[in-house]
């Protein structure tokens, strides 16, 4: 077994689509990043590159790189999935948090858990996501921006 711990912030602009858990939801503001900017992806692949010892997201896929300008995050999890799998492990589970003011994640969680289970090869009940406010303070309360923070439980393979 192997555990790893991932977190990612994005600040908040009217130029971009809010994509979070590969799912687009409506809102006036979206993340403003190199890539699609999904921070709970963004976290969830960190979560898996740490436990499995390989850096984070930014040295697999750097913001000078121009092959990843405005990719979808979901095709850089496969990307780690493909490394998690090479390296003969899987996911036992994940536990995630979105914090956000704005908008409601609650009616896209499923949808989110569903999509990172079937890039992951993993049953959707393994991915626990939840999300929560502060309260008005910092700022992600001030609505500037969205942070994520997640980790991952990998076992070895049987072969």
């Amino acid at each position: 077994m192997k555990i790893g711990i991932g977190y990612d912030v994005h600040r908040l602009t009217g130029e971009r689509r809010l994509i979070i858990g590969g799912v687009e939801i409506a809102h006036d503001k979206g993340l403003l990043g190199h890539s699609d900017a999904d921070v709970l992806l963004h976290a969830v692949m960190d979560a898996i590159l740490g436990a499995l010892g390989k850096g984070d997201i930014g040295k697999h896929f750097p913001d000078q790189d121009m092959a990843f300008k405005d990719i979808s995050s979901m095709i850089l999890l496969e990307k780690v999935a493909k490394t998690m799998q090479d390296e003969d492990y899987r996911i036992g589970n994940i536990d995630a948090v979105i914090v956000a003011q704005k908008p409601k994640m609650a009616p896209h969680i499923a949808l989110m858990q569903e999509n990172i289970g079937r890039i992951l090869n993993c049953s959707s009940d393994s991915i626990n996501i939840k999300a929560t406010t502060t309260e008005w303070l910092g700022f992600e309360g001030r609505e500037e921006g969205i942070s994520a923070q997640a980790v991952v439980l990998l076992e070895k393979r049987c072969l």
